[in-house]
């Protein structure tokens, strides 16, 4: 999240600059959460106060959740507390009392926090996290957690569920362009990892947790050569130790026989790989290891993304497709 203002270039247009993002302030939270809290606070009620967060019912063709979420949870609450610009905004703008906003100013979190750990699988009913805490600030930090916790919580179930429906084989993360957000991107690649993906597509979230990144190409760099060929044969110059050529642009047969030719010709030998992301993957990638496997290449593997969920990950991986890894993009979010 970052803060921004309106500017007004010269020719009249309307842009908006933003500044460096900020941590998560107290205001993160709905009006009704400080409503509350203001009332509390006036009438002296500092007694403690237990929330717990759960799911009441899961859909019926959902067995478990995996826990996620805690982590950025307890680093909000490490550092709750109001900004003297939060607190000017409540008295100008939402007409708080001074006396409420003197008080708001002294809230810290000061409480107990117990929670599953993150990668655990839960059931309906099963507190995932359970706060206690002074009544006003428990309930002032509680759209936060459900919001952390509820979100990641589905990504990492998500997740799970293409993590087993793999069943050995690699699970890439290829959301951040589809992903609500790029906070929420950040989110589905650090929870992905922790239920098994082996690797993501998004360079800064491997940066900051740590993880594998990995990545080919795209359909427009084929396009933008005067021929498959020639694209392929410059990418493999460029990154000859990690070579998997996007063999369906035109013809995907077609192209697997191309990126044999350009295999032979550069005599590439390591990390070599086809990625699949259109079609048949299942008749497709049956094919292609043919073609493959006669071309001596046995090792090379066969990748395959493209609106790939869970139930489509399972279905290739049950027919007995030839894949050596999947990842799952624009379908990852929905339950």
């Amino acid at each position: 999240m970052g803060t921004g203002r309106a500017i007004r270039t010269n020719d009249g247009r309307c842009a908006v600059a933003y500044a460096a993002p900020m941590p998560p302030g107290a205001l993160l939270t709905d009006l009704y959460e400080l409503n509350m809290a203001a009332s509390y606070l006036r009438r002296g009620m500092r007694q403690e106060a237990t929330f717990s967060l759960f799911v009441r019912d899961l859909p019926p063709n959902r067995g478990f959740l995996v826990a996620a979420g805690l982590e950025p949870c307890l680093e909000f609450l490490e550092t709750f507390g109001f900004l003297e610009e939060d607190l000017d905004y409540l008295e100008r703008e939402l007409s708080f009392p001074r006396d409420v906003v003197d008080a708001f100013a002294g809230l810290r979190f000061q409480g107990d926090v117990w929670a599953v750990p993150e990668g655990r699988i839960v059931h309906a009913g099963e507190p995932l996290l359970e706060l206690t805490a002074p009544i006003a600030v428990a309930q002032l930090v509680e759209p936060y957690l459900l919001n952390q916790v509820t979100f990641q919580t589905t990504i990492a179930s998500k997740a799970a569920r293409c993590a087993i429906a793999a069943a050995g084989r690699d699970v890439v993360d290829f959301s951040l362009r589809r992903t609500q957000g790029l906070d929420a991107a950040m989110n589905v690649a650090r929870v992905s990892s922790i239920v098994g993906f082996t690797a993501t597509s998004n360079v800064e979230a491997a940066r900051r947790f740590g993880l594998r990144v990995t990545g080919t190409m795209a359909h427009s760099y084929i396009e933008s050569f005067d021929s498959e060929a020639e694209a392929f044969r410059t990418f493999a110059r460029d990154f000859p130790g990690r070579t998997t050529f996007l063999v369906d642009t035109y013809d995907t047969l077609n192209g697997v026989r191309t990126a044999i030719e350009v295999i032979r010709e550069l005599g590439l030998r390591d990390n070599l790989g086809i990625r699949l992301d259109s079609g048949d993957l299942d008749a497709l990638s049956r094919e292609s290891r043919a073609v493959l496997d006669r071309a001596g290449l046995t090792g090379a593997r066969i990748v395959a993304s493209g609106g790939l969920d869970e139930f489509e990950v399972d279905r290739l991986v049950r027919a007995g497709a030839p894949m050596g890894a999947a990842g799952p993009g624009r379908r990852r979010a929905a339950l």
